[in-house]
């Protein structure tokens, strides 16, 4: 990442301790101009903090208070001038709401919060036939409006960019055993390098970059609604196809033709793009390990996986790599001869 801006001070092991119910009503009544009811309903949220409020109407809310030292100001405006574009276009999403002096985000003792109009909906474990052709015209209306300009203050989904930062901090954390360490870099860094030339030439736009099945939800009578833009980036638009098949793409053909085919109701698919699945299935492996060290890095401790920094996860998450670099290569040499 390349910031066009300095960053916040990196953040304490208590970084949201000044966030009591009393003064996040506070803070969120006068960003909006608005008098809320007393409640302050806390949410699930690993990086971030989230609550459920409800002006004094009753109008449902949510107060979105980001993780101070992870994201620019610029980088957390990127992602609502992307929701903002994306409603103007009666793209469902949930835009943050303007503030009283007309922004969209707020600041609190530097951590900065925004606040949303509360949305209800329910996952969908498994897409009818129509559902998959509905989410695949949802994405490409999305694509084309991220395809019209650049964000100024956000990753670039790249192997020689991200995936190689995220292997060189799980290599500086002191998290992985001295004695793995050197295997983890070297079977990622061959992956790094046998699909770093597949994105030399390949489209890179704006895409809502964590697209599974847990940030779409279905609300009855209404259309899926894409939520959760936190890891929006710019990377290839098959970064926000692949996260949602039940399966490798041999696996599961008709639902990727069903994606694909409602996809291209409102935007081409470049075919040849499907071969970056695998690589950026791998890439996933280690940004999401780099996700985890974050975790305990700031914190000091995980609840997402309760045996993470343990040698048998590095000894899977090798073992994870290898099978991965083995899909790769089999899919470079179909006829089974990889070298």
């Amino acid at each position: 990442m390349e910031p066009h801006e300095q960053r916040q001070p990196a953040s304490p092991r208590a970084p949201f301790a000044h966030l009591t119910p009393e003064r996040i009503l506070r803070e969120v009544e006068t960003a909006l101009g608005r008098d809320c009811s007393n409640l302050c309903r806390s949410y699930n949220s690993y990086i971030n903090r989230v609550f459920e409020l409800a002006d004094a109407e009753g109008n449902g809310l949510v107060a979105k208070f980001y993780r101070p030292g992870r994201w620019s100001r610029q980088a957390l405006q990127d992602e609502h001038d992307f929701l903002l574009e994306l409603a103007a276009e009666e793209i469902p999403v949930i835009a943050p709401l303007p503030l009283s002096d007309g922004s969209t985000l707020g600041c609190c003792d530097q951590t900065f919060f925004a606040v949303f109009p509360r949305k209800g909906g329910r996952c969908v474990d498994e897409l009818l036939d129509e559902q998959w052709l509905e989410v695949g015209r949802l994405l490409a209306r999305v694509h084309q409006v991220g395809e019209r300009r650049r964000p100024r203050d956000r990753v670039t989904l790249h192997p020689a960019e991200t995936t190689a930062a995220q292997v060189a901090l799980l290599c500086d954390s002191g998290l992985i055993p001295v004695d793995l360490r050197e295997a983890y870099a070297r079977i990622a860094t061959q992956i790094i390098e046998l699909v770093q030339p597949l994105f030399a030439r390949g489209e890179a736009i704006r895409i809502h970059g964590d697209c599974h099945r847990g940030n779409l939800i279905h609300r009855p009578g209404e259309s899926f609604f894409l939520i959760d833009f936190d890891d929006m980036a710019v990377g290839p638009p098959v970064q926000d196809l692949w996260m949602l098949l039940p399966g490798p793409p041999e696996e599961c053909p008709v639902e990727l033709d069903l994606l694909l085919e409602g996809y291209e109701t409102f935007r081409s698919v470049d075919r040849a793009s499907l071969r970056l699945i695998e690589p950026l299935r791998a890439m996933r492996f280690v940004h999401y390990s780099a996700w985890c060290a974050r975790q305990v890095l700031d914190d000091g401790a995980t609840s997402v996986i309760p045996d993470f920094g343990s040698r048998g996860y590095w000894q899977r998450e090798i073992a994870d790599l290898h099978d991965q670099l083995a899909r790769i290569r089999e899919g470079q040499h179909p006829s089974g001869n990889a070298p």
